[in-house]
Formats: C-alpha cells, sequence, structure tokens
C-alpha cells in the first residue's frame, strides 16, 4: 500500500499540517490550561493530526525546511486566527512582519526540491 506521502503532495500535507497547527494553537487558549473538555479534545485532537502531517511530508520533504514552513504556516495563521475568531487586533506593523513571513514561506516552497520517492532507502 503506498504511503500517504507517496498519494497526496508533501506540500500539500505540509499545509494541511500547518492549518492544523493553526486550529490546535488558537484552541489552546479555549482549554484554560486543559480543564475544559470540549476544546481539550479538539486540541489534541489537531496537534496529532497536525504532528502526524508533518512527519509524512518530512518524507520526502527536508526536515528543516518542512519544519520552517509548518511554524510559519502556524505563526501567520495563529494571529490572524485570533484576529478573526478572538477580537485580537493585529497593528499595521505586525501584519506587515506577517507578511514578510508569508514571504519566506513562499521563498522556501520555490526554492526546494522534492524528493523523489525512489530515492528513499
Amino acid at each position: 500500500m503506498p504511503t500517504p506521502s507517496v498519494i497526496f503532495s508533501p506540500w500539500a500535507l505540509l499545509v494541511v499540517a500547518g492549518a492544523l497547527e493553526v486550529v490546535w494553537a488558537s484552541m489552546l487558549k479555549q482549554t484554560m490550561g486543559f480543564t475544559r473538555l470540549g476544546p481539550s479534545l479538539i486540541t489534541l485532537g489537531a496537534m496529532i493530526a497536525s504532528f502526524f502531517l508533518l512527519s509524512r511530508a518530512m518524507i520526502l520533504l527536508p526536515a528543516g525546511i518542512s519544519y520552517a514552513v509548518w511554524v510559519g504556516i502556524g505563526a501567520v495563521g495563529t494571529p490572524i486566527a485570533a484576529a478573526v475568531f478572538l477580537g485580537e487586533r493585529l497593528s499595521g506593523a505586525q501584519i506587515l512582519c506577517l507578511l514578510l513571513v508569508i514571504i519566506g514561506i513562499i521563498g522556501l516552497k520555490v526554492t526546494t526540491p522534492t524528493l523523489m520517492p525512489e530515492s528513499i532507502g
């Protein structure tokens, strides 16, 4: 049976892993220190799924680049989610800095080759 990293693009797995990082990082505050069951279960489920997909993407992508992109997606997505869903404010300077992170993520994608499945030993 082929691995999910061969069936799906490792970059697609990485983007979904990053989106799940945004979910768990955003929900973490709602757990109230893991004292609220519903938000705690969502947070833990998103954490597990995010780490799993990150590990699958790393099969065909360099570990350092995978991690940097994953963290970058979370670093950009979490403040945006907090602004949209939790009413947290972002200043113009903060938005500019988030845009710079996005440029870095795009740069890493454009300059990073994907390993071919047959080259994995």
